[in-house]
């Protein structure tokens, strides 16, 4: 073991140990029974969020609408911890993977996740870590198979965004990312705004300047689940994509700068397809499903033209047959991340204490391509002074 890895032991532990010590505080017999089971009833409990990470204070901030669906988010990585809504049959069911307590969302050591996150600086994978800004060429730091992999090892998944305003209907948090946060260029204020309408629809909206060229993308890493019990892998579900091309990887699942057809692949899903039957069926699956055991791939949307989004046309969305419960994404990006759980092992064990293995949830990541830095072509990730990013996601839920 390194004097690196000695030392990110060590921290893990010791911000795991105090928040334990936070979280479960002493139990008070059936008292804190009761309240526990209370906080069961009604979802994730908002007491075992109320601490400080770093040194700034996390908690848990719940939306509600008149449908009587419920949104947790916590302020530790901007992270989507919970979405309750009714089934077909009228039962509640939380629909997102995700941890019970701020203290396993924070211990990179032994849980370490993206689950429900606002990723930043940059969403996904950017070639060996490099990118040019003004002209110099900047390392960051490496942390996937030989890449940048959403924004490095301490992105904004483990970093505490500041509480800017909170409602029963919206959510508002502001990340202050100093220049050379790992090592990305320029001090830049991002905004993440969190809003649930009465119709079931969760829109997230991001906003970011900066005092010098940087390269930006963000988006949402929600793990979805729509059986309403993660012990029944996504397999089930049906997946539509608004895409006539996706981005191909190599190996270590980096796109190649190539834009192919999905015609005839595993990855056309312009009609409705059962996930599993084009994850795991070996006869059909392409070469670049089996490099993954899944899906982790940018798809080209038709939603975007002419640089621009159109928020009015589904660019992507999942159904389960078990609870009726179907979700339909629409953004102004130009592309979305499938990821199909497939490095889920068994190793985190969520909400409930329900293990989750692989494939026991799906990843719908609106954003700019992976490496868009490193490719002209595309469309670009680059931000400079006196202009503002903005890119918005939204998660239309339904039931049929």
């Amino acid at each position: 073991m390194n004097k690196r890895q000695f030392k990110l032991l060590l921290s893990g532990c010791l911000v795991s140990a105090a928040l334990l010590s936070a979280c479960g505080g002493s139990n008070n017999g059936s008292q804190s029974t009761s309240q526990d089971s209370k906080c069961q009833e009604k979802g994730v409990c908002e007491k075992a969020f109320d601490t400080t990470v770093n040194g700034k204070k996390t908690g848990l901030y719940t939306l509600k609408n008149a449908k009587g669906t419920k949104v947790q988010i916590t302020n530790f990585g901007g992270r989507i911890v919970s979405i309750v809504l009714n089934d077909k049959n009228g039962n509640p069911q939380d629909v997102v993977l995700g941890f019970d307590k701020v203290a396993k969302y924070a211990d990179k050591v032994n849980s370490p996740s993206d689950f429900g996150a606002s990723i930043g600086r940059y969403a996904n994978r950017i070639f060996h870590g490099q990118i040019t800004c003004d002209g110099q060429t900047i390392q960051l730091p490496i942390n996937n198979f030989g890449h940048c992999l959403h924004g490095g090892p301490d992105g904004w998944q483990y970093q505490v965004y500041d509480v800017v305003s909170s409602s029963d209907k919206e959510l508002v948090i502001q990340m202050d990312s100093k220049d050379g946060d790992m090592n990305f260029p320029g001090n830049l204020k991002a905004t993440v705004k969190f809003t649930l309408d009465d119709n079931n629809g969760l829109n997230i909206d991001y906003s970011a300047t900066t005092d010098k060229q940087t390269v930006i993308n963000m988006t949402n890493h929600s793990y979805f689940n729509l059986n309403g019990d993660p012990t029944k892998p996504i397999n089930n579900h049906t997946l539509y994509i608004n895409a006539d091309n996706y981005t191909p990887v190599d190996s270590s699942y980096m796109p190649t700068g190539e834009i192919a057809s999905v015609e005839g692949l595993a990855f056309d899903c312009r009609k409705e397809a059962e996930i599993g039957e084009r994850i795991t069926n070996n006869d059909a699956a392409h070469q670049q499903v089996k490099f993954g055991n899944g899906f982790d791939h940018n798809w080209v949307l038709n939603t975007y033209k002419d640089g621009k989004g159109d928020l009015n046309t589904v660019a992507a969305s999942i159904y389960s047959p078990v609870t009726g419960i179907k979700l339909d994404v629409y953004t102004n990006e130009p592309g979305i991340q499938v990821y199909s759980g497939n490095f889920l092992d068994g190793s985190a064990t969520g909400k409930g204490g329900i293990v989750y293995n692989q494939h026991a949830g799906i990843c719908l990541e609106t954003q700019k391509f992976p490496n868009s830095p490193n490719v002209k072509e595309w469309p670009s990730p680059y931000l400079n002074p006196g202009e503002t990013y903005h890119s918005v996601c939204k998660f239309q839920f339904s039931v049929k």
